[in-house]
C-alpha cells in the first residue's frame, strides 16, 4: 500500500467518519425507492469519485463502467498461469485444457507428506453469466501406489475467502508456501489426509480468475471443469471422485452438486458424494445478518467479489465504495477480511441507493445466486456447529430435509461449538464419508 493512496484513504475515511457522527440523515424520498439516502447524498458530496484509467471496452459497459470494472479485480500476480486470458476459449469445450505445470517441489513443501508429483492445470471454464473463462486447479499424487483401477481423487475444495490471486491454493502450491494462503487447508490437513490415503488430490481454485468469492455459480463450473480436465489425463479417466469442502470451500461443493446434473451431466456417475460444512445457504439471509456488525467486513468483501462477475452491482457503488475497491483491499487474503468488520460498516454507507440489501439488483443476484430450487445429482455429508454464530444452523438443516424430501441419500450431523470450532470437530466424520465413496462403498441414507 503506497504512501500516497494512504493518505487518500485517511481523507477519505476521516469524512465520511464526520458525516456518521453528524447524523441522523433523512431516508430515500418515498416516491423514488431508487433514491440515495441524505447520508449516501453526503457521502458523494465530500468524497470525489477516484481517477481510474481506461480499462479494456466492454460489451454493455460504458468506458467508465468498464474503468471501474477493470480496477476492483485484483492486480496481477506476475505470473501469466494465472493470470492471462487465452485466446479462442469461445471455441473450446468446458475441461479442455489449455496449460499445464509441474510444480512438484514447491507442493510437496505446502501439502507436508511425500508426493510422487503435483501438477498444475489451466482448463477452459465458465463465468458466472455463462461466458468463456479459464479455470486452474492443482493435481497432486501421493507415493503409495492404488491397485484395483485408476486412482480415486478427493477435490479439496479449500475455504479461500479471499480477494487477491495470490491468496488461492494453487499460487502457494506452485510458489511456495506463504502465511497468507497456508493457514486454509493446515487445520484440518484435508489434502495431507487425503494423499495418506492413497487418493490423489485435486486442489481448486474455486474463486475462478475474477476471485468472485462465494459465487456459487463461479465456483461450481471451475471445479466440474477441472474433474472434466482430469479424467482426460491418462490413469484418471474412470476414477471416482469426491468432493470436501467447509465454509466458503463448502459454496463450491454445494454448487457442484446442486449444478452436476445441468452444467456436466456425464459426470454423475464419476462424482460418488460431497461432503459440506458450515455452508451458507441463503444468501439473503447471510447478507442481512453479516450487515453492520461484526462480519460486515466479510459482506463487503463478498459484495466487491460479486461486482467482478456481475458488474451492474458497480453502478449501485458510491465514490467511498469505489475507492475501496479500487484499493490494495481488493487483493486482501482470507485472514485479513474478518477484520475489515470490527466497527461494524453498514452496506448502506458504501452505496449509492437506500436500502441497498432490499434494491432491485440485490434482488436479482440473490435470484442467480439461489440454488434452493436444485436437486443434488450425488449423496451429500451436510455438517454444522450447533452454535454457529456466522451462518445460521437452520439453513443446514432445511438444506438436508429438502434433498432428503427429493430422494437424495444423505447424512446430517450437528457439531459441537461455532463456526470455527466445528472445522476440526465435524472433519473426521466428513473424512471417514469420504474416504468411504472413494473405495466405492455405497453411500448411506439417513433420510
Amino acid at each position: 500500500m503506497n504512501e500516497r493512496w494512504t493518505l487518500r484513504a485517511l481523507m477519505v475515511t476521516a469524512a465520511t467518519a464526520c458525516l456518521l457522527a453528524t447524523g441522523p440523515y433523512p431516508a430515500n424520498a418515498e416516491e423514488d425507492p431508487g433514491a440515495p439516502s441524505g447520508l449516501q447524498q453526503g457521502i458523494d458530496s465530500v468524497v470525489p469519485a477516484p481517477a481510474l484509467p481506461p480499462g479494456p471496452p466492454v460489451d454493455g459497459l460504458t468506458p467508465e463502467q468498464a474503468a471501474l470494472l477493470h480496477a476492483v479485480h485484483s492486480p496481477p500476480t506476475g505470473d501469466p498461469f494465472f493470470d492471462a486470458t487465452p485466446a479462442g476459449l469461445a471455441a473450446l469445450n468446458p475441461g479442455d485444457i489449455l496449460e499445464q505445470r509441474d510444480v512438484t517441489a514447491s507442493a510437496a513443501l505446502v501439502v507436508g507428506v511425500p508426493i510422487a508429483r503435483a501438477t498444475l492445470v489451466k482448463y477452459r471454464s465458465t463465468s458466472a453469466t455463462g461466458a468463456a473463462a479459464f479455470g486452474t486447479a492443482t493435481l497432486v499424487v501421493p507415493l503409495t501406489p492404488w491397485t484395483g483401477g485408476d486412482r480415486p481423487v478427493l477435490v479439496d475444495n479449500q475455504p479461500i475467502n479471499s480477494l487477491g490471486t495470490t491468496c488461492t491454493p494453487g499460487y502457494a502450491l506452485a510458489h511456495g508456501p506463504a502465511f497468507k494462503n497456508f493457514a486454509t487447508d493446515s487445520i484440518p490437513p484435508t489434502a495431507a489426509w487425503g494423499l495418506n490415503q492413497g487418493f490423489a488430490v485435486l486442489v481448486t481454485d474455486h474463486e475462478g480468475p475474477n476471485m468472485a468469492y462465494a459465487e456459487p455459480n463461479v465456483a461450481a463450473h471451475v471445479v466440474l471443469d477441472g474433474i472434466r480436465a482430469v479424467r482426460a489425463t491418462p490413469g484418471f479417466g474412470d476414477s471416482r471422485f469426491a468432493l470436501g469442502g467447509y465454509s466458503g470451500g463448502a459454496i463450491a461443493s454445494h454448487g457442484a452438486a446442486m449444478l452436476l446434473g445441468e452444467y456436466a451431466p456425464e459426470l454423475r456417475d464419476a462424482v460418488v458424494g460431497a461432503a459440506m460444512g458450515g455452508l451458507v445457504t441463503d444468501n439473503r439471509v447471510i447478507a442481512d445478518r453479516f450487515n453492520g456488525n461484526f462480519a460486515s467486513g466479510v459482506l463487503l468483501a463478498v459484495v466487491l467479489a460479486y461486482s467482478r462477475e456481475h458488474p451492474e452491482i458497480l453502478d449501485r457503488m458510491n465514490h467511498l465504495a469505489t475507492w475501496a475497491a479500487t484499493s490494495p483491499l481488493n487483493a486482501v487474503c482470507g485472514q485479513a477480511i474478518g477484520f475489515l468488520g470490527v466497527i461494524g460498516i453498514p452496506i448502506d454507507v458504501a452505496a449509492n441507493v437506500a436500502d441497498a440489501l432490499d434494491s432491485a439488483v440485490a434482488d436479482e443476484i440473490f435470484a442467480r445466486t439461489d440454488l434452493s430450487d436444485r436437486t443434488s445429482q450425488v449423496p451429500l455429508y451436510i455438517y454444522h456447529g450447533a452454535h454457529d454464530l456466522w451462518i445460521p444452523f437452520d439453513g443446514a438443516q432445511q438444506l438436508y430435509q429438502r434433498q432428503c424430501a427429493r430422494g437424495v441419500s444423505a447424512v446430517f450431523r450437528s457439531e459441537p461449538g461455532e463456526h470455527l470450532i466445528a472445522l476440526p470437530g465435524g472433519f473426521p466424520g466428513a473424512a471417514a464419508w469420504l474416504g468411504a465413496r472413494l473405495r466405492g462403498e455405497p453411500a448411506p441414507n439417513e433420510c
